[in-house]
């Protein structure tokens, strides 16, 4: 059934129906509500109260396109599940109790263009996986407990519009292959542990506007090619100085 359903003031159009009894192999009950499988590409249940944890039936919804349950009060862990949706384009599971580390399945969903999963409780490094993420555009994981180092793979989203990884646990230095996401225009690690040097490879990235690396443990000197990069708007570097 095609029906609009109000959560806290929030209406949406999908294919949903609020019988108690689901059609089997039709139907998918998540939250109180039946979800058609063959026919909802859209599940939008954000700022709705919603609590426990996410349901892996979620995974039958096997058409899905973008899934936005953010500014609840969901926890538990994200199912691995969710990399079984394959045509999934946006993720949006910020603001939320979420725990445990980010699934390894989540490179299985090479449709991606936007993952948000920020201000939750996850933990653990952010998997090698995430290469496989050809199309992401945005990928937004602050405020979380994230530590380990940051993947070098990351090198090879060169679609990427905004990074945002500020506010964790992260270590180690700040992978060269960054230098390579010449699509950048938003490049956010502050509020980590970070150590090392600045990359001269940031300088690389010609289309960059918003770059903030402070409160790292990083070295106090800016490569010059950092320095010369045209289009920069606003930047924060914590107490650097510039070098030859």
């Amino acid at each position: 059934m095609l029906g609009i359903v109000k959560f806290n003031f929030l209406i949406f159009l999908t294919c949903v129906s609020l019988s108690n009894n689901c059609k089997e192999f039709v139907e998918v009950k998540l939250w109180g509500g039946c979800y058609s499988i063959k026919y909802t590409n859209e599940l939008n249940i954000s700022g709705a109260g919603l609590s426990g944890k996410i349901p892996i039936e979620i995974a039958k919804l096997v058409n899905l396109q973008i899934i936005d349950l953010s500014n609840n009060r969901l926890s538990g862990s994200i199912p691995k599940e969710i990399g079984e949706l394959k045509n999934l384009k946006h993720v949006y599971l910020q603001d939320n109790l979420l725990m445990g580390s980010i699934p390894n399945e989540i490179g299985n969903l090479k449709s991606l263009t936007r993952l948000f999963l920020s201000n939750n409780n996850l933990s653990g490094s952010i998997p090698n996986t995430i290469k496989n993420l050809k199309n992401l555009e945005y990928l937004y994981l602050f405020k979380n407990n994230l530590s380990g180092s940051i993947p070098k793979e990351i090198g090879e989203l060169k679609n990427l519009f905004k990074l945002d990884l500020s506010s964790n646990m992260l270590s180690g230095a700040i992978p060269l292959e960054i230098g390579s996401l010449v699509k950048l225009n938003s490049l956010r690690l502050f509020s980590n542990n970070l150590i090392g040097p600045i990359p001269a490879e940031i300088g690389n990235l010609e289309d960059l506007e918003f770059l903030f690396l402070h409160n790292n443990l990083l070295d106090k000197k800016i490569p010059i090619e950092v320095i010369k990069l045209k289009s920069m708007k606003y930047s924060n570097l914590g107490n650097s100085s510039i070098v030859d």
